[in-house]
């Protein structure tokens, strides 16, 4: 029976190009897509860039750029990354679309309706510089567990401790440092308590759509729950799905300046991305959808499943459309034996950089897919055995059956094939009945077990080959028939083979079908064959083998920047002095005594600093917006000690703090003043 599909990708966030992690999902859907559509199964593939939210908002803002403008920017880049990996979506969309803006408003009408939406005053640290309420990554502190300082809002990155972001001490805005203050604010909320919801997804997660491992997983958050204080507490609960202006996303539906949560509106990216496409075609994007044939599917990372598996689910039952048929949930990929991916380290796997190397997409399509089972399982990218695996498999043994027996077809038989006997039609007849089997495998994603299996059937071939050596036959009197009967089972050996790597290695297939003048391989060919007097075309060589001198530059660490682009401020390093031009500059601990407001100005800040001198200076700072005077009263400081006093505007000025910032001071981090170590005392040279 045909089969109905619509296959997404898990939506990327556009703040940034695809990384490894990214391609690995989309190559994993890409053959099983490809796969399915072999098999004479419909299928509409589609992604989208997920565009919302107040990390792109401020992204956009620090790059001069609207919102609009900064994702545009971003998807511009995407089409070589796919079309270089020969990933071929049916469509990718945004998340900032109009069918994404009316789907997910009229989502949350129908929730509304359904008596799921519920609204709460919470209080939330509020940013009094940037007039903004901050997302937890947005503010950092001092962990409340270890002490560790510029902790983020939601977790300690040494201890490991995840809290509230109220429970930070000493907390401040990551984004103009200044100390946010709790302020209430409405917020609305999806009731994922609601024993209607609970009663669906206890059902939904455990009836097969997940896999067991994940499954398993799932089943552990409906009895138990860690809240943001630490407590546990027994049950799924409430999602808040709503933030308030100045945020860019979604207006809520009769709510002015509350805003979608990014991630209510970013799966509902799927069916934006479906609708645009199927409008584009001109089909019933209501009638597709409502098609009880209909298979829904998601391809995910492991990040991600509470959303996939609870809130998305969810959301779709009680507002009335169909749920997900499977999601399937992939694991992280490393580098070399387990090690985290990481640029300056030389352990980052740059897409683009691999396709600018001349690597040829298909060895990491293949080596992927050689790694990847149906299971939610981390995969490692070693460079060694990527050069064995695509050497040895792909060219050595593959490859190499081809090339051992076209070119006697062409020059002793003009392109013609032959008969075959016995021996050769017992070995075609393992080939095809590897067909049922390998199809299953492919269904089920265990795509390194399929592979494993047609390279057994690549052995038994080449087993073949050199029990019959045609290189011999070719110069033995009386033999051509046998040459002729050899190398014709070799290509209809190779056919097969291609078959069943079609969906792994689709641009090698279409070489493939073009040199032996075939229609485009379908998953049935497997039960056919040339046949005696095909004509095959010219044989030319379909892969190369991997350099090594390419991995070496594939994973070589970048080298160093120019200084101007190394500093991130955008300032170049200043002009070369000598020792004796430093000297002159006098560098020197100081305490600040007193620090208050300058009346009149909004920047300054008036410091009464000790310098060990019995007396005490008086000096104005810019630091205002980085600082409140009452922060810095009794921390040491460097000061220059011997810069001529300035008359201002305000009083005089005997000398300078020195403080840290970029060129921009309103860029993130913002102003830094230095801060000696414990030990040092007022008085001190800095030398």
């Amino acid at each position: 029976m045909t089969r109905k599909l619509f296959v997404t990708t898990a939506l990327p966030y556009a703040n940034g190009n695809f990384h490894i992690g990214h391609i690995m999902e989309y190559i994993q859907a890409d053959i099983w897509v490809r796969f399915q559509r072999m098999q004479g199964h419909e299928v509409n593939f589609v992604g989208a860039d997920d565009t919302h939210g107040a990390p792109i908002m401020i992204a956009a803002e620090k790059a001069g750029k609207t919102p609009q403008a900064f994702v545009a920017d971003i998807a511009a880049g995407r089409k070589p990354y796919l079309d270089g990996f020969h990933i071929a979506f049916d469509n990718w969309s945004s998340t900032d679309s109009p069918e994404n803006h009316a789907l997910a408003r009229q989502i949350y009408l129908d929730l509304q309706a359904n008596g799921l939406i519920a609204s709460e005053v919470v209080e939330q640290f509020f940013d009094p510089e940037k007039a903004m309420f901050l997302p937890d990554r947005f503010i950092k502190g001092e962990c409340p567990k270890c002490g560790a300082k510029d902790q983020y809002g939601d977790n300690c990155e040494v201890c490991g401790a995840v809290y509230a972001p109220t429970d930070l001490k000493n907390p401040y805005s990551a984004l103009s440092g200044a100390k946010p203050v709790l302020k209430s604010s409405e917020h609305f909320f999806f009731k994922l308590s609601d024993p209607r919801c609970v009663a669906f997804l206890e059902d939904w997660t455990q009836d097969g759509r997940l896999q067991p491992e994940v499954a398993n997983k799932v089943r552990e958050w409906f009895t138990v729950r860690t809240n943001p204080d630490g407590t546990q507490s027994e049950g799924l609960g409430d999602w808040d799905i709503s933030r308030d202006a100045p945020y860019f996303g979604i207006e809520i539906p009769g709510a002015p300046g509350k805003y979608f949560y990014v991630w209510l509106d970013a799966p509902v990216g799927y069916l934006a991305s479906l609708k645009n496409l199927l409008d584009k075609r001109g089909q019933d994007y209501e009638a597709y959808i409502a098609d009880p044939k209909l298979e829904q599917i998601h391809f995910i990372g492991k990040d991600i499943v509470t959303f996939h598996t609870l809130f998305w689910p969810a959301m779709l039952k009680f507002s009335g459309r169909k749920t997900p048929d499977r999601v399937f949930v992939h694991g992280f990929l490393t580098v070399n034996n387990g090690e985290k991916m990481s640029k300056s380290r030389g352990t980052g796997l740059d897409p683009l950089k691999y396709l600018s190397l001349g690597m040829n997409p298909e060895w990491l399509r293949y080596y992927l897919a050689a790694k990847l089972s149906g299971r939610n399982e981390d995969i490692d990218f070693n460079a060694e055995d990527f050069m064995a695996r695509v050497n040895s498999d792909l060219v050595g043994k593959y490859i190499n059956i081809a090339s051992r027996a076209a070119g006697f077809i062409a020059k002793r038989f003009g392109g013609k094939l032959g008969e075959y006997s016995g021996d050769g039609d017992a070995l075609l007849e393992h080939l095809r009945d590897g067909a049922a089997g390998l199809a299953e495998l492919y269904n089920e994603r265990d795509y390194g077990k399929a592979l494993r299996e047609v390279m057994l059937l690549a052995d038994r071939v080449n087993g073949y080959v050199d029990q019959n050596k045609p290189w011999e036959l070719a110069k033995q009197e009386g033999m051509d028939g046998r040459l002729h009967d050899v190398c014709t089972v070799c290509i209809e050996a190779f056919r097969l083979l291609t078959l069943y790597l079609k969906p792994v290695l689709p641009a090698l297939a279409v070489q493939v079908e073009d040199f032996l003048k075939i229609q485009p391989l379908q998953w049935t060919d497997a039960t056919r064959e040339l046949g005696a007097g095909h004509v095959i075309g010219e044989y030319k060589h379909l892969m190369q083998r991997v350099d090594m001198k390419q991995l070496e530059a594939l994973f070589e660490p970048p080298a160093a920047p120019e200084p101007e682009k190394l500093l991130p401020g955008g300032e170049e390093i200043a002009p070369v002095i000598s020792i004796d031009d430093f000297a002159k500059i006098d560098l020197r601990i100081a305490k600040i005594v007193n620090c208050e407001p300058v009346e009149g100005s909004t920047k300054l800040l008036r410091l009464t600093l000790d310098v060990g001198e019995g007396k005490t200076r008086n000096v104005f700072s810019g630091i205002a917006s980085a600082y409140k005077p009452e922060d810095l009263v009794g921390k040491l400081t460097v000061m220059v000690a011997n810069l001529a006093p300035r008359k201002m505007k305000f009083g005089i000025s005997e000398g300078m703090v020195l403080a840290a910032s970029h060129a921009d001071e309103k860029a993130e981090p913002g102003i830094y003043v230095l801060n000696p170590w414990p030990g040092a005392q007022p008085g001190m040279r800095v030398r």
